[in-house]
């Protein structure tokens, strides 16, 4: 069926058939349908109910069952269907068979097909940043995604943190970029069972990001290069008191075998004595040989052991010891092939970018922090451990000014400190907030070339900047429902965390492209003045008549709709049957560069 044969018809879902016409025109809907997935076909196609999920996200569905129990189904609505150029949707329980069959082989097809379009759009806003001489921010964080603590039936779900709680389920990984054009971008999203920490997640957030950038800082490989070279004199002194103990515990051992030999001996002095004493019959006085030869036993047996704890205390430290020389030879091999990869970075990066790394306190371990330095990043976190704001806290007295930063937040700073156990001086600032009466202290760690300690409040708004992801997060738990499950296969768990991400990026791609090519007329909704919340909430789910003209098809928005008396007029390319719509779409990349770079929104 074409756009021209449900000409005057009505839709309950306007944008979604908008959403499709920009869906075949980028090339997603072919490219979702050349995935090939094992399958039997009856009604529908399995390729055609994946994309029916799809849509299902754009229309913001909480549970799969909506698909089909919605006031308006969606699976009833035969002109979102032809937008999407397939001939017609399943019903949800069809949906929940194909998605729970889909391997993971399938599920990461499917993904890298998101994921290559995706990149289209953002290599092209990178380009944007880069000509606009602006560094790329990303912001990382980890989400959790709980269940039922009482379900048997979601595949590896854990016990871990989530919302401030111990929960089951899973976690999700994300990473995004502040762009010009769209504002936030989401990167990537990664699939992780519910006892995840967000410590053993920093290197794949960054790894992610420039995989899908396809740019990457140019590594500190000098630093590193230091920090071998200090971390080899470690390894020496290491070495220098393994030896000493090595000795240290030879000689106790030499000195308790003295006294293990002197102990035999004593005892077979005391065993002659006591058999002499039997055969003469005579009594052992307090002064006796036979006494004193009692004596000198025990006192043996209290040397050798009082030696032996000695020997245990000494073979204690080198058991240790040898254990942290180990661990640095791991530690030290594992730099070397970092230093090794890294030149080779530097040696295919012809490009480097500037790239600045915004995470929380989760991810703010020395490791973590001395590894994105490392790599390049202006690094903006907090510090894992308390111990360090209770350090920090130590070094303040009532003659300390503080320089406030915030309504009720305050902040003092030292540049280029030297906290133990991290290989690398950093700026660091000690917060404290005033809640009614109560006062709370936390950290700040930054490393790069901004003068952050000359400018606190700059400082202090530069980090807090990072609400950006934790709105993102806001937005795809409230408006795409990320945190209902809406499947119990681990596979079709991952494909629908990245369709929620592609979904929020999706939507405000297409709000350009409407934007720029919905053609005006003097009731023409104003499409850039709609957020992603009211375009899932309201615009997908109004009422609408589908016109046929001739120079292209347009939206009649119901009487009865929040849009009422408003039209929009689409693309004359997309009046094409969805078929051949996709047929001749335009290659992503160059579609993207010669359409899509837009100006930014507001």
């Amino acid at each position: 069926m074409s756009y021209s044969e449900i000409a005057d018809s009505y839709t309950q879902h306007a944008f979604l058939v908008a959403w499709g016409g920009f869906a075949q025109e980028i090339g997603l809907v072919q490219a979702l349908q050349a995935v090939k997935l094992k399958q039997k076909k009856h009604d529908h196609s399995p390729q055609t109910k994946v994309i029916e999920f799809l849509v299902g996200h754009l229309a913001g569905i909480e549970h799969l069952q909506e698909l089909s129990l919605a006031a308006h189904p969606l699976d009833k609505d035969q002109a979102v269907a032809t937008a999407w150029g397939q001939p017609g949707w399943a019903d949800y329980s069809g949906v929940s068979r194909t998605l729970s069959g889909l391997s993971w082989a399938e599920v990461r097809q499917l993904e890298q097909v998101l994921q290559a379009l995706s990149q289209s759009f953002v290599v092209q806003e990178v380009k944007h940043l880069r000509s606009a001489g602006q560094r790329l921010w990303y912001d990382g964080d980890l989400t959790g995604l709980p269940v039922s603590e009482s379900s048997t039936t979601y595949p590896n779900a854990r016990f871990g943190h989530m919302d401030d709680d111990i929960r089951l389920g899973y976690q999700a990984a994300l990473v995004s970029l502040n762009t010009l054009s769209y504002g936030r971008l989401w990167l990537s999203v990664a699939h992780h069972p519910g006892d995840t920490v967000s410590c053993t997640q920093a290197a794949a957030m960054a790894e992610a990001a420039e995989a899908q950038t396809g740019l990457r800082p140019y590594r500190r490989t000098e630093l590193l290069s230091q920090r071998l070279q200090g971390f080899q004199g470690q390894m020496a002194i290491t070495e220098n008191r393994q030896q000493k103990q090595q000795k240290a515990l030879s000689l106790a051992q030499n000195r308790l075998a003295d006294l293990q030999a002197q102990e035999r001996l004593s005892q077979q002095e005391l065993a002659q004595l006591e058999q002499q004493y039997q055969v003469l019959k005579r009594p052992e006085g307090r002064r006796s040989h036979l006494a004193q030869a009692r004596k000198r036993f025990e006192a043996s047996q209290d040397k050798r052991r009082k030696q032996e704890t000695r020997c245990q205390a000494a073979q204690k430290r080198l058991t240790k010891t040898q254990a942290q020389g180990q661990q640095q030879t791991t530690e030290l091999n594992r730099l070397r092939q970092r230093l090794a990869q890294f030149e080779q970075d530097n040696a295919t990066n012809p490009e480097p970018i500037e790239a600045v790394f915004r995470l929380d306190a989760g991810f703010g371990t020395y490791e973590n922090v001395s590894l994105l330095i490392e790599m390049g990043y202006e690094v903006y976190t907090k510090p894992h451990s308390h111990q360090v704001v209770k350090h920090l806290k130590n070094k303040v007295t009532d003659q300390t000014t503080f320089s406030r930063v915030g309504a009720n937040a305050e902040m003092l700073a030292w540049p280029n400190f030297q906290l133990k156990g991290c290989p690398y001086p950093l700026d660091v600032a000690l917060e404290r907030f005033y809640t009614g009466k109560t006062l709370k202290h936390s950290g700040l760690f930054h490393f790069g070339s901004d003068p952050v300690t000359q400018d606190l409040t700059a400082w202090f708004n530069t980090y807090n900047g990072r609400q950006t992801i934790e709105a993102g997060i806001k937005e795809g738990k409230q408006v795409f429902h990320l945190h209902r499950i809406k499947v119990r296969s681990e596979p079709a768990i991952s494909l629908q965390q990245h369709f929620v991400i592609f979904a929020a990026n999706f939507i405000r791609w297409a709000t350009h492209w409407l934007r720029q090519h919905a053609r005006l007329l003097d009731n023409s909704l104003d499409v850039a003045s709609l957020g992603v919340k009211k375009q899932v909430r309201v615009a997908a789910h109004v009422s609408a008549q589908v016109v046929w003209e001739a120079d292209g098809w347009l939206l009649k928005f119901s009487d009865y709709s929040a849009f009422a008396g408003k039209v929009l007029k689409l693309p004359a390319s997309l009046s094409q049957p969805p078929q051949l719509a996709c047929k001749n779409a335009l290659s992503i990349p160059f579609f993207i560069e010669s359409h899509l770079i837009a100006q930014p929104l507001g």
